[in-house]
């Protein structure tokens, strides 16, 4: 497809126009342009795609894609480098940190030394190493029989070790799998190589078989995340299980990751990670009709709606009767408002586990009514500005201007969160108004102002609670490390195996935050040996010291 003849570079100053009717016209032709000339661009590449398939289907070749010399510029919209900023490097000493397994004292060779040699002492070097070979171990049980008793006494294995491999085996493939991102079929050829003789079926086992115990760990894990704080970040990523489609649903606070898999992910999905696996709950209360009021339902449903039992806690079964009962002609989706309702009502009056004051998260929709507050990601809101692309040099201009402008707010607001005030508070609130509120002659841009107006109170959260942070980057690191195992591994094929993916992924995430070795917790589990403290006690004694909801205790 021939390329378009590039237009004259438009570089004109509106303001030099004296006449404001000619000003205002020529700024909406300038705008008018700016629009034809991304539909134009999205139309062309539509186009192309089309004819490409075109030819697929006729058995020929499409375009050819030729690499580029220079690599092309991201795409992904990334405003890491306006909101970093590097910290300064502090010299440290390693070798504190480094444990000792053993110490060799090396001689020098007396036949080097000449006569008047003189012995000074040791000159200390630490060289970190590792052994990875096989312990395989004939155990030899001692057997007893008591013909009285007719009964046979076997000595038992030690604690850690059943079936044919050993804890230290079941240690690594756990680690290499889930902390080190290496696939089953990596796994076995280094296993091995060292010596192992082992299937890619038994290795398969040792991931997801017999893993109560730490799918127990993992629920406690996922309680105390959510009793350390009142705030939670959230979100979503895409996961293949057994080829279908489904999500990874992430939550998270400085404390642990969590992760979960579902088919699904709208607002009843999010608010089951939220109650850590209690069974669905109803309640039809005043907060309840308040969320359902300002929904498209039929006078005559919410009606019949008041015949359900109010301020009653109902089951699944008991709401599904009920709702057959007085609302048998429910529609799909104003019966999904209802019940998403109910169910959000029931999950803020709930007095048998946390109850989440605060998500940190993007603008999705499934995350709304889930908690009092909602704080949106400011990272995020920014990859909207930077997802515009200006024509017109005037309005590239107004972008980068303005995008100056969004990124020296933000560092205000970090000021504002290691020494929050009042007065600070209150011009932080104008300065808002003044930053998104303000006149400019590019009309997309203006749109996009707009749209950041409208979401005030979320993106000021923070001077209510100025412990919250103001992205949701933990959240989509989380993601990322689900994303990263995906690549790896494609996905898992059974429901254990996902559930041994959001497992192990939650204990390995967590005990990263926590400062504790996954590889030696996994060992001591799997051992018996139970001499660490859970991960869940370590959440909680280390909450107490961060103290992540000081801003809701204070009265």
């Amino acid at each position: 497809m021939p390329q378009p003849r590039a237009l004259p570079p438009i570089d004109l100053d509106l303001d030099q126009i004296a006449d404001a009717g000619a000003r205002q016209l020529i700024g909406a032709l300038l705008n008018v342009i700016e629009q034809l000339q991304a539909e134009h661009q999205a139309l062309r590449e539509e186009n192309q795609r089309l004819r490409d398939e075109i030819s697929r289907l006729k058995g020929e070749r499409g375009t050819p894609v030729f690499k580029a010399k220079t690599p092309p510029p991201a795409t992904d919209h990334s405003s890491e480098r306006e909101r970093r900023r590097p910290t300064p490097r502090q010299g440290q000493s390693k070798l504190q940190q480094i444990v000792i397994d053993r110490t060799e004292t090396l001689l020098v060779d007396p036949a080097r030394l000449p006569a008047d040699a003189v012995f000074k002492g040791y000159e200390v070097v630490v060289v970190q190493d590792v052994r990875l070979q096989t312990d395989n171990v004939r155990f030899r049980k001692e057997k007893w029989y008591s013909p009285s008793q007719g009964r046979t006494y076997l000595a038992p294995l030690p604690l850690g070790y059943a079936g044919q491999f050993g804890p230290g085996l079941v240690t690594l493939v756990l680690t290499l799998y889930f902390s080190g991102n290496m696939s089953e079929a990596k796994i076995v050829d280094l296993l091995r190589g060292v010596g192992l003789l082992i299937s890619d079926g038994h290795v398969s086992d040792l991931l997801i078989k017999d893993r109560d115990a730490f799918h127990t760990e993992k629920a406690a894990v996922v309680e105390a995340g959510l009793t350390s704080s009142p705030w939670q970040h959230a979100d979503d990523t895409g996961t293949r299980v057994n080829g279908r489609n489904e999500y990874c649903h992430i939550l998270c606070n400085p404390l642990y990751t969590a992760y979960r898999t579902a088919p699904t992910k709208d607002r009843p999905t999010v608010l089951a990670g939220l109650r850590n696996g209690r069974p669905p709950a109803y309640l039809l209360n005043a907060e309840a009709l308040g969320y359902l009021a300002d929904l498209p339902i039929a006078a005559t449903t919410r009606q019949r709606l008041l015949h359900l039992p109010r301020d009653t806690v109902l089951d699944q079964a008991r709401l599904d009767r009920l709702l057959a009962e007085h609302l048998p002609r429910l529609g799909t989706q104003p019966r999904a408002w209802i019940v998403a309702a109910l169910a959000v009502a029931a999950y803020h009056a709930q007095t048998d586990g946390p109850v989440v004051r605060l998500l940190v998260c993007d603008d999705a929709g499934q995350f709304t009514w889930l908690t009092r507050e909602l704080a949106l990601c400011w990272v995020h809101e920014g990859r909207h500005y930077k997802k515009l692309s200006p024509f017109l040099p005037q309005h590239r201009a107004e972008l980068e201007r303005v995008l100056a402008a969004f990124w020296v707010y933000y560092d205000d607001l970090l000021a504002y969160r290691q020494q929050p005030t009042a007065t600070e508070r209150l011009r932080l609130e104008a300065a808002f108004d003044t930053l998104f509120g303000q006149e400019t002659g590019y009309w997309q841009l203006a749109e996009r102002l707009a749209s950041t107006r409208a979401k005030k109170a979320q993106l000021l959260r923070v001077l209510d609670h100025p412990e919250i942070p103001l992205h949701n980057n933990p959240a989509e690191l989380g993601a990322r490390q689900r994303v990263r195992k995906r690549d790896v591994s494609f996905g898992p094929r059974t429901a254990d195996g996902a559930r041994a993916w959001d497992t192990f992924m939650t204990l390995a995430e967590t005990a990263k935050k926590l400062g504790v070795s996954f590889y030696q917790y996994i060992h001591d589990r799997v051992s018996d040996a139970n001499r660490l403290p859970s991960l869940a006690d370590e959440i909680t004694r280390q909450a107490q010291d961060l103290n992540l909801g000081a801003s809701w205790a204070t009265p």
